[in-house]
C-alpha cells in the first residue's frame, strides 16, 4: 500500500529517505548555532552567580537564581547534544526508516527521543520537519505515544529529564554555586 500511496503521490521512498537526510543535516546546522546561544547563556549566568557569591543574603538569592539559569542552559545544552547524535545516526539510517513499515528496535530510541524532543523545543523548525515526516511514516498513535511518554515508548529518559519544565532543585544550585566558588578561590557560605 505504502508503494502504491508513493506512486500516486509521484514520492519515490530514495526521494523521502534524502529529504529525512537532508533535515537531519540541516537540523545539526542549527544545533551548532543553539549550542553557542546557550553556552553564552550558560557563561553570563555563572559569571553573573560568581559576582553575587562573595555578599550577603539578599545577593545569595540573588546567586541561586543565577544557578537555576545556568542549570537549565546546561541541560538544555545536554539536550541539543543527544539530538545532535540522534540526528546523525538519523542521516546515516535513512534508508533504514524508509525501507520500513513499523519502526526498526534499534531505532525506536532515537525516532521516538527525535519526537519527544521536537515537541519540547522551540524554535527548531528543521527538528519539527523530522517530527512530521516520521510521524507520517510511523503513524499518529507512534508520535503520540513518544510526545506522551507512554509505557514501552522507547524516549531515552536522559532526553525526558534534560527536556522537563521542572526547576532545579535547592541542592542542585547549592552545589553549583559550592563549585563556582571553588573554581574560582572563593569562599563559599550556604
Amino acid at each position: 500500500m505504502g508503494k502504491i500511496l508513493n506512486t500516486l503521490l509521484r514520492r519515490s521512498p530514495s526521494k523521502t529517505s534524502s529529504k529525512l537526510a537532508m533535515m537531519a543535516r540541516l537540523a545539526i546546522s542549527r544545533i551548532a548555532i543553539l549550542k553557542n546561544i546557550h553556552t553564552a547563556k550558560w557563561n553570563i549566568a555563572c559569571s553573573d552567580a560568581l559576582q553575587l557569591l562573595p555578599g550577603g543574603h539578599p545577593r545569595r538569592e540573588l546567586a541561586l537564581i543565577k544557578a537555576e539559569l545556568a542549570i537549565t542552559e546546561q541541560k538544555t545544552l545536554d539536550a541539543y547534544a543527544m539530538i545532535e547524535v540522534y540526528c546523525r545516526l538519523l542521516a546515516e539510517k535513512t534508508e533504514m526508516i524508509t525501507d520500513s513499515k513499523e519502526c526498526p528496535n534499534e531505532l525506536k530510541e532515537m525516532v521516538s527521543s527525535l519526537i519527544f524532543a521536537a515537541s519540547r523545543c522551540g524554535q527548531f523548525p528543521e527538528l519539527e520537519k523530522i517530527r512530521q515526516m516520521l510521524t507520517s511514516k510511523y503513524g499518529k498513535d507512534f508520535a503520540y505515544s513518544a510526545i506522551e511518554i507512554r509505557n514501552n515508548c522507547g524516549v531515552h529518559p536522559k532526553m525526558v529529564h534534560k527536556l522537563s519544565s521542572l526547576p532545579p532543585t535547592m541542592e542542585a544550585k547549592e552545589n553549583l554555586l559550592k563549585k563556582i566558588a571553588r573554581d574560582n578561590n572563593i569562599a563559599y557560605i550556604a
